[in-house]
C-alpha cells in the first residue's frame, strides 16, 4: 500500500490536479482536513471507501488510522488543502510513516497564494518593481518563529509578501513592514480564495486593520503585501520586445535572412 499526501489546493474543487483527483477516485482510505477541502472533492472517494475529517484529530490517531490501512493493504488518500509543502503538517507524519517503514508519495497541489493571484489576474513579480516572493507567516499559538524570519527582517526585501496565518496579527504586521514600505504600500486581504464565499479586500498599510475589522475577519484569510499590486506604470520585460535576442528568437538570424 501507498500513502499519497495529495495537495486539494486553495479551495475550489475543480483546481485539484487530475492525478490527485483519480487517487482519490480509487483509494481505499480517505483522510482529509475537513476545515479547508471542499466536502466535493472527497466525494469522489469509492463507495464503500473509509472517509475520515481528520479536523478533531490529533497526530497520534491520524497515524493509528494510516496504520490500520497499512495492515490490510490499503492505500491512502491523506489529503491536505493548498499544496502540502506550505503549511501542511506533513513532514511530522512522513517522520512517523518512516519510523513505522510505511511508504507515501506526494501529490503537488495549487498553493492559497496562486489562487489567490489568480482571482486578483496580478503577476506578482514585475520587472523593476518586485522580483522576488516571499511565503511567510506571523507567530501564533500553534508555532512559533524564527528570529532571522521576523517581518522587521524580511521586509527589508521589500519583496512581495504572502503572509499566511496571520489575520488575528495586523498590528504587528502594520507595525514591522511599515518603515520599510510605506503607509501607503498597497494590501491586499484574500479571505478564502477560490471559495463560493470568497471575499478580498483592497486596501493599504495603514486602513487594514480597520477594513478588515469592518468586514470581521478572523481566520483563513492571505495578506499580500507590495507594491506589485496596482501597478501599471511598470517597465514592459524585455522577453517579447522586437530587438531581444534569446535561444529561441536569434535577433542577428532574423537580420541576415532579412535580405534580397
Amino acid at each position: 500500500m501507498t500513502v499519497y499526501f495529495i495537495g486539494a489546493g486553495p479551495g475550489a474543487p475543480d483546481l485539484i490536479t487530475v492525478r490527485g483527483q483519480r487517487l482519490i477516485e480509487r483509494c481505499a482510505v480517505c483522510l482529509y482536513a475537513g476545515s479547508l477541502v471542499p466536502a466535493e472533492i472527497v466525494a469522489a472517494a469509492p463507495p464503500d471507501a473509509l472517509v475520515r475529517d481528520t479536523a478533531p484529530m490529533h497526530l497520534d490517531e491520524i497515524i493509528d488510522e494510516i496504520n490500520k490501512a497499512h495492515d490490510l493493504g490499503k492505500d491512502v488518500a491523506r489529503v491536505h488543502s493548498g499544496d502540502p509543502s506550505i503549511y501542511g503538517a506533513v513532514a511530522e507524519q512522513m517522520r512517523r510513516l518512516d519510523a513505522l517503514g510505511i511508504p507515501y508519495e506526494v501529490v503537488p497541489g495549487v498553493p492559497a497564494f496562486a489562487g489567490a493571484a489568480a482571482r486578483l489576474a496580478a503577476e506578482l513579480t514585475l520587472p523593476e518593481i518586485s522580483q522576488t516572493i516571499i511565503l511567510t507567516r506571523t507567530a501564533g499559538k500553534a508555532s512559533a518563529m524564527p528570529e532571522s524570519e521576523s517581518l522587521e527582517i524580511l521586509g527589508q526585501s521589500k519583496a512581495t509578501l504572502c503572509i499566511h496565518l496571520s489575520i488575528r496579527n495586523l498590528a504587528y504586521v502594520e507595525q514591522a513592514l511599515t518603515p520599510h514600505y510605506g503607509a501607503d504600500c498597497p494590501v491586499v486581504v484574500v479571505y478564502r480564495a477560490t471559495w463560493p464565499d470568497e471575499e478580498v479586500i483592497h486596501t493599504t498599510l495603514a486602513e487594514m486593520r480597520a477594513r478588515v475589522r469592518e468586514e470581521k475577519l478572523t481566520r483563513t484569510a492571505l495578506i499580500l503585501v507590495g507594491r506589485v499590486f496596482g501597478e501599471t506604470g511598470f517597465r514592459a520585460s524585455r522577453l517579447y520586445e522586437e530587438g531581444f535576442a534569446h535561444v529561441l528568437r536569434n535577433a542577428g538570424k532574423k537580420k541576415l535572412r532579412a535580405g534580397p
